[in-house]
Parts: C-alpha cells; structure tokens; sequence
C-alpha cells in the first residue's frame, strides 16, 4: 500500500527537493490524476510515496558508512542505525540505477 499522507512541501521532510521530469504513458498519467483528486493529495505526493514504496521493498540494505565493535546495552543497534539512515537518506540509503 503507497502511504500518500505526507503533504506536499514536506514530501522529503526536512531534506531539500529537486525537481525532475517523468515520463508517463496516457493511461497511467489518468489513474495517477484520479487517484490525486480521489485522495486530496498533489501528483508529486503520490509518485514520491510510490517511488519510496517500490525502492524499500526493492533495494538491497545499504551500506553502512561505519563500522562498530563493542557493546552498546541496546540489542536493536544495528537494525536501528539502518532504520535511521533510510529515514535521513544517508551514503548508500539511495542507488543511482
């Protein structure tokens, strides 16, 4: 399921936007207008809210920019520091591809 319950302007929180051009057959740019209007969201919303679906479910775990050894007395450290990395959009959280 594509959560598009961001708002537009906040689609990356507090990371910068760009813009980029997509390229969309006829079909497929009616359903994204319908399903737009239907949810009360802006288009770029819901194609961010996809594209961040599709990539977390098709990228492989990034790579970690560090390393540790030692104990942390938190057992979920590093599950923890990929969830985090994911969410600040860190080395290796994105593919070029």
């Amino acid at each position: 399921m594509v959560d598009t319950t961001r708002q537009s302007g906040h689609i990356c929180g507090h990371m910068a936007t760009k813009r980029t051009t997509v390229l969309l057959d006829t079909a497929l740019l009616d359903r994204l207008d319908r399903a737009a209007r239907r949810t009360g969201v802006t288009k770029t919303a819901v194609i961010a809210a996809a594209l961040e679906a599709w990539l977390t479910e098709h990228d492989a775990a990034p790579d970690l920019p560090f390393v540790a050894v030692g104990r942390s007395g938190h057992g979920r450290l590093s599950v923890d520091g990929r969830s985090m990395l994911r969410r600040r959009g860190g080395a290796g959280a994105s593919r070029a591809g």
